[in-house]
């Protein structure tokens, strides 16, 4: 498969509008695997009533794809690195498309469970080549603008998307697999504006300071930096998705039953993820391990207020400010994670973090189900989990005040 359009030597080209808009786009795409299907959950059991593990099967068809990245991202970042962004880009986008509407026309749940498996290689390519790719056409700066515009707009996507879901799912029990086709609009954006992006070899060479022998010189994998990485993201994903997941029974426990009271109470503390996004725009000048401490701290005051609220309006308290360190969250790990990372080993690096938050989602309602039924109550797991993100927070403090925290070298 041959995509054009690509005609300027990357090392003409410079960023700006349509590149960022159009990774802000892609970069939703992952979303869709899971929001998108909840609305559709019911029907989809439902329509496969005759299947006594229908009630699991389809809940594990949902999240299927975020196993998938988990296990493949780490390999997509190889490929990334070894023969570029753009094709791969290419490539992935356009078979996320034919893979994502394929249960549409499908009548078997194994098979449907399948095709998700497939999807989430793709997305698995999509996040690790776009990550990489957000590190490779802007400086910090950069990043920080377009990551926090990302973070902002992304709840708003999710919501359209979630609205759209359900009018295609009263269509049909799996009219909701139409809606992965909004992949190819944005694949057309991507063959138009999107390029391979200049190498630091090249800029090293523009600036005439090759090596000696008119070699440039590579700098090492340091997998003790991306181990650091890895565990920091996963870490933080198995908090940043303990609300999302259990959050629901939480509220049950203060009395909140309904599913309808529950999404009108949610609805508006919900937003403050883009306050969250706005917080990590402002503190883009602090350091970093201050900026990741201040996600562990909000996640995990959060988690604790809503496991000792006596009441849901407490609960909304915690939500408030739980959110608003989810969405500074994902914006600060990955460029914490970029600004660590030369560009020669950017794709790799990119590989583990998303694998390690995606690895983060699957274990979190493992670890909290855990915790749930050793204590008794969700409530107590959420403090739990609290607990850790407030002693999280702490070494971040710590490591920003230390004489020099361990890093890699700067991008």
């Amino acid at each position: 498969m041959e995509f054009s359009a690509d005609t300027a030597a990357p090392d003409r080209r410079q960023p700006g509008i349509a590149q960022g808009m159009t990774v802000i786009a892609a970069g939703f795409l992952p979303i869709l695997a899971i929001v998108t299907l909840f609305p559709a959950v019911p029907s989809i059991i439902d329509h496969f009533a005759a299947d006594p593990e229908a009630s699991w099967k389809v809940p594990a068809m949902v999240s299927a794809p975020g196993l998938a990245i988990a296990a493949i991202a780490p390999f997509a970042g190889i490929l990334v690195d070894r023969f570029g962004r753009r094709k791969l880009l290419l490539f992935s986008t356009f078979f996320y498309a034919l893979i994502g509407v394929i249960p549409f026309f499908l009548n078997n749940l194994n098979a449907i469970y399948g095709s998700r498996i497939l999807l989430g290689a793709t997305e698995a390519a999509i996040l690790t080549t776009l990550n990489t790719l957000i590190g490779d056409y802007w400086d910090a700066g950069g990043r920080r603008r377009w990551l926090a515009l990302q973070g902002s707009i992304g709840p708003l996507l999710a919501a359209a998307m979630i609205y759209f879901a359900g009018m295609l799912t009263a269509v049909r029990w799996n009219g909701v697999f139409l809606i992965y086709l909004v992949a190819l609009p944005i694949f057309g954006a991507m063959v138009f504006y999107l390029y391979e992006p200049a190498s630091d070899a090249t800029a090293r060479k523009m600036l005439g300071i090759d090596s000696a022998n008119g070699a440039v010189a590579r700098s090492p994998f340091s997998w003790s930096g991306v181990v650091q990485i890895g565990a920091v993201t996963l870490a933080a994903a198995i908090l940043y998705y303990v609300f999302i997941v259990n959050g629901g029974v939480a509220f049950r426990e203060v009395g909140v039953q309904s599913s309808a009271e529950l999404g009108k109470i949610t609805a508006l503390p919900s937003l403050f993820i883009i306050a969250g996004a706005g917080l990590f725009w402002l503190m883009g000048r602090s350091r970093q391990q201050l900026q990741i401490a201040t996600c562990f701290g909000l996640l995990g005051t959060g988690l604790m207020i809503i496991g000792l609220a006596p009441n849901w309006k407490w609960m909304v308290a915690g939500l408030i400010v739980q959110q608003t360190g989810a969405g500074m969250t994902i914006p600060t790990l990955i460029a914490w994670a970029q600004t660590k990372l030369p560009f020669e080993h950017r794709g790799r690096g990119m590989g583990v973090w998303t694998a390690c938050f995606f690895f983060g989602q699957f274990a979190s309602p493992l670890l909290v189900s855990i915790v749930h039924g050793v204590a008794g109550t969700m409530q107590a797991a959420f403090l739990a989990a609290g607990i850790l993100g407030l002693i999280g927070a702490v070494v971040g403090i710590a490591m920003a005040v230390s004489r020099k925290s361990p890093h890699l070298t700067e991008a």
